[in-house]
């Protein structure tokens, strides 16, 4: 298959590692804004009959055009910053192109009561698209990192193989991974994190439906498996939440991240200074969002792994009936160690997660297994395949009774 990788950051480069090893990967085009970004990533490959670079602005749609145009994909991934979401999805349902991305569009919180009930919810513009994608007879597989993604993966395998009847479906991230030199370093994109943490989470219960909460709610204390321990998680605002109780049968949906006292610090203090803030404002001469300011003064998540130690786990924690009738409660998760992924691919750990779960999900497109048409997420489709696939990669998921 052909495939348009639209960003060639950190995840963008990481999937274009892990897909060289893959036979099914005619060739790969790496576009990104900075074209210079684009062909350092192709350099490192060494194999440029199967990957090139161009540069490409994508919130530019002729430019899309002309980039779709020019690679002729069989797929398009959108491994941009969600905020250029609209404009990928759109270009790609014109040019008659399948699409993944591994986050969805971004949410707008409702304007008198933010904390109690939704405004326009992530996703909501792709999801009210599906059926112009279902007349097109093509599929967007939305969502398809690791949260959301192989997370919705669990929670449909867990529904089909696992529960007769699932009460609560948790999604629970954590790691003990640690960046030297750095007093202050995400791991990814603080965009992103900024805009998950900040924004009022959301939560959904069958009989209430989708309501949210205040930044940083109902802490818990969970202990992720392997080594890496017991991490106080709390309410973030997150796809799964939105995408699994449309294909899952299921009474609670919640997603919660292990950010640590000090990370929530530096957000709550970004906040009360303004710096969170998309909207620009003049300094001198010119004009800077004070958000892609902090993202400017931080390391680049991608050039970290290098002084990162630790892994990093992504789970989904589903609680009910069993299959025998009795009470289960089960975490399928994923960990990532960083010192394999920098050794094996040069990627840090954090991305190289996300980055796996598009490889298989492709694979599984293109050979037929997976199949589909509209705006679909992860859980639409059947786990055993993709869990199969993610093993034979040498990268297998865990399962802890709890």
């Amino acid at each position: 298959m052909r495939v348009l990788v639209l960003g060639a950051g950190g995840v963008g480069g990481a999937f274009a590692a892990i897909a060289q090893r893959r036979e099914g990967f005619e060739h790969v085009t790496l576009a990104d804004v900075s074209a210079e970004r684009a062909r350092a990533v192709v350099a490192r490959l060494g194999e440029p009959s199967r990957f090139s670079a161009e540069r490409v602005d994508a919130s530019d749609r002729q430019d899309l055009a002309r980039a779709i145009g020019g690679s002729r994909p069989d797929v398009i991934l959108n491994a941009c910053d969600p905020r250029l979401n609209e404009p990928i999805f759109e270009a790609a349902l014109a040019a008659k192109v399948t699409y993944l991305d591994m986050a969805m569009t971004l949410s707008r919180p409702h304007p008198q009561r933010p904390y109690e009930l939704p405004g326009s919810p992530l996703g909501d513009y792709q999801l009210q698209r599906d059926q112009a994608w279902r007349d097109a007879g093509l599929l967007a597989l939305v969502g398809m990192g690791v949260e959301p993604g192989l997370s919705d993966v669990f929670a449909r395998y867990a529904a089909d193989e696992l529960f007769s009847q699932i009460d609560e479906i948790g999604v629970r991230d954590g790691a003990d991974l640690v960046v030297e030199g750095y007093d202050f370093a995400p791991t990814f994109s603080i965009w992103t994190t900024i805009e998950e943490c900040l924004n009022p989470p959301v939560i959904w219960e069958r009989e209430r439906g989708l309501y949210t909460t205040a930044p940083f709610s109902e802490p818990e204390v969970f202990e992720f498996p392997e080594g890496i321990g017991k991490i106080e998680c709390v309410n973030v605002e997150h796809e799964e939440v939105i995408l699994i109780p449309r294909w899952v049968d299921c009474g609670r949906v919640t997603f919660k991240y292990g950010l640590g006292e000090e990370f929530i610090d530096v957000l709550k203090t970004l906040h009360k200074l303004g710096l969170d803030s998309t909207r620009p404002v003049r300094v001198g001469g010119a004009s800077v969002a004070p958000r892609d300011l902090v993202a400017a003064a931080l390391p680049d998540p991608a050039t970290l792994g290098h002084r990162m130690t630790g892994r990093t786990c992504a789970g989904t924690w589903v609680k009910g009936t069993g299959k025998d009738g009795r009470p289960r409660s089960t975490y399928l998760y994923h960990v990532v160690d960083n010192e394999m992924s920098m050794r094996e691919f040069g990627s840090q750990a954090v991305v190289w997660q996300t980055a796996i779960n598009p490889v298989v999900a492709m694979e599984l497109i293109d050979e037929g297994v997976w199949q589909g048409t509209g705006v679909l997420g992860p859980e639409a489709f059947p786990a055993p395949p993709f869990l199969q696939r993610l093993a034979q990669l040498g990268s297998p998921h865990g399962v802890l009774e709890r």
